[in-house]
């Protein structure tokens, strides 16, 4: 394993030798943290670029996250090429760098993504988009019970995690509540569907809400999708699971896909 930083002094962990893949964690954790099941997958083949995004880890101090920033960082880091996962709130640096450099971009994968604009139709997911419009920056919830309502929301439940992480994640809700919400997000979906990299999208299948919003991302931008079940929004924690999703879909991309117009 070595570190480096990008020239916007962004924290990079690669782990193995091999085609580049950057890994784009989501909120309340670091890369290493959210990434370390796919530790696995880092040989002579895959090099994993995992990095964390601003405000976490060994980066620079934010005052919130922001999608924009994350997307100049992410797109900086495909290099001449790369494989690109994004998971949660991660996915929409994502998606906007992929959309940005398709010609660097070798596949993108998206783990339940922060996309509140997709499946609005289903009143599963347009109630959880309600209600966490309604709570993001509530004032009167102490970043303690915010976290809580924050992980009840995406359907995880806060009793399956070990009290030290719920501290944790505590210290860094600001950087949830105080940086620019999810809603804002205005994605250049038609641009990712008419780029020639293969798409993935993947649910977590504990939440309906999700299950709507992924398919409709993924009609949207032409990309397969899938489910797996086991570790509710934190999809990565499957490991192997998830991971053969991973390689299956890398080693696949080195075939050429035809454009997709809509």
């Amino acid at each position: 394993m070595r570190t480096t930083t990008t020239p916007g002094d962004v924290h990079v962990q690669h782990w193995g030798d091999g085609t580049p893949v950057v890994l784009v964690h989501g909120s309340l954790a670091t890369g290493a943290q959210e990434w370390e099941a796919q530790r696995p997958l880092a040989d002579d083949t895959f090099r994993l670029v995992v990095l964390d995004r601003r405000g976490y880890g060994a980066s620079p101090a934010a005052a919130g996250e922001d999608f924009i920033a994350d997307a100049a960082d992410i797109a900086a880091l495909l290099g001449d090429g790369a494989h690109l996962v994004g998971h949660s709130y991660g996915g929409l640096g994502a998606i906007l760098a992929a959309a940005h450099r398709p010609e660097a971009t070798l596949s993108l994968t998206l783990l339940e993504p922060a996309v509140t604009t997709c499946g609005l139709d289903d009143p599963a997911w347009s109630g959880l988009v309600d209600s966490l419009r309604a709570f993001w920056r509530n004032r009167d919830l102490a970043d303690e019970e915010w976290v809580v309502e924050f992980l009840v929301a995406v359907g995880s439940d806060p009793a399956e995690f070990p009290p030290e992480f719920l501290h944790a994640a505590s210290t860094l809700a600001p950087l949830l509540r105080n940086g620019r919400p999810p809603f804002d997000a205005q994605l250049p979906l038609q641009a990712v569907r008419n780029a020639s990299f293969p798409k993935l999208v993947v649910s977590g299948g504990h939440h309906p809400g999700f299950d709507a919003m992924c398919l409709d991302l993924a009609d949207r931008i032409g990309a397969e999708h899938a489910t797996v079940e086991g570790a509710d929004h934190e999809i990565q924690f499957t490991g192997q699971p998830l991971n053969e999703l991973l390689t299956e879909l890398w080693h696949r991309a080195s075939v050429p896909m035809a454009r997709v117009d809509r």
